[in-house]
């Protein structure tokens, strides 16, 4: 067995645990490659907008178990609220052990101030009225996820590459390109102003990591991305972030027979 990658910082967001196209399979994998200082989980780990009793596998309820493990083994813990799971921000600033809940996190790195923050404070569109069609259209991107995987299943079968649809439209209309980009200006804006020099972001599911300044200075602006298309974290050692991308092959030595067949993709699509 390998040993696991000793890691001062580890920010993972967006999993959205109790959704079909949450991958906790793969975040397991990776949780149980690492030993990390700190582990920050950057909202919407848990869905609770799209949580039913109906649908919440095993290996879902094994991630959250896994990670109350490392909390339990010296790592420290800190669970960032964000939208899909702000039921939880009326316990912020809860503590338990090496468990933290909490809205927001400043932390030293090396002598740079470093603001962590999942950025759906940012969105309007989770708040009053557009909060209920942010809902609805969070169904419609569950079930988007789900076909995805049927018809990724297919083109497998046929020996032809993966392709995400929603990625694909996101980046094709420019509305989505537009708020992206807005996002990321005002994070970094913000940041800016107020001194830190990194500034880290989830909420809308697009890996970062760039420099970002304006007359007033400069920020290292980072996104952790998401584990429902594109299954990243950024890592943080010896002063320097990178984004960790999985790959499937860095752990086929111990991936079992593939459990998602064809009968089970249909079954989910007409349930």
């Amino acid at each position: 067995m390998k040993r696991k990658r000793k890691i001062p910082l580890v920010v993972i967001s967006d999993v959205h645990l109790g959704t079909y196209g949450c991958h906790a399979k793969e975040l397991l994998q990776y949780l149980k490659s690492i030993n990390p200082q700190t582990l920050v989980l950057n909202g919407d780990i848990i869905d609770m907008w799209n949580f039913t009793k109906r649908y919440f596998p095993a290996s879902h309820m094994e991630v959250l178990r896994y990670i109350i493990k490392m909390s339990n083994t010296g790592t420290r813990v800190v669970y960032i609220t964000g939208n899909h799971d702000e039921a939880l921000r009326k316990y912020s600033d809860f503590i338990l052990g090496n468990l933290e809940l909490v809205d927001k996190l400043i932390l030293d790195l090396d002598g740079k101030k470093t603001w962590i923050f999942h950025g759906d404070v940012f969105d309007s569109s989770t708040k009053g009225y557009a909060k209920i069609l942010a809902k609805l259209g969070g169904k419609g991107y569950d079930l988007l996820i789900l076909i995805n995987s049927f018809i990724n299943w297919i083109l497998v079968s046929l020996g032809r590459e993966k392709r995400s649809f929603s990625k694909t439209i996101k980046n094709s209309v420019k509305k989505a390109v537009a708020f992206v980009s807005n996002f990321e200006t005002t994070a970094a804006e913000i940041a800016i102003e107020k001194k830190y020099s990194y500034v880290v972001c989830g909420h809308i599911h697009m890996p970062q990591k760039k420099v970002v300044k304006n007359q007033h200075g400069e920020v290292l602006y980072l996104n952790s991305g998401d584990w429902i298309e594109n299954l990243t974290a950024l890592e943080y050692k010896k002063e320097k972030w990178k984004i960790y991308q999985y790959k499937k092959s860095d752990f086929s030595q111990l991936e079992p027979k593939e459990e998602v067949v064809y009968n089970d993709i249909v079954s989910k699509i007409l349930s």
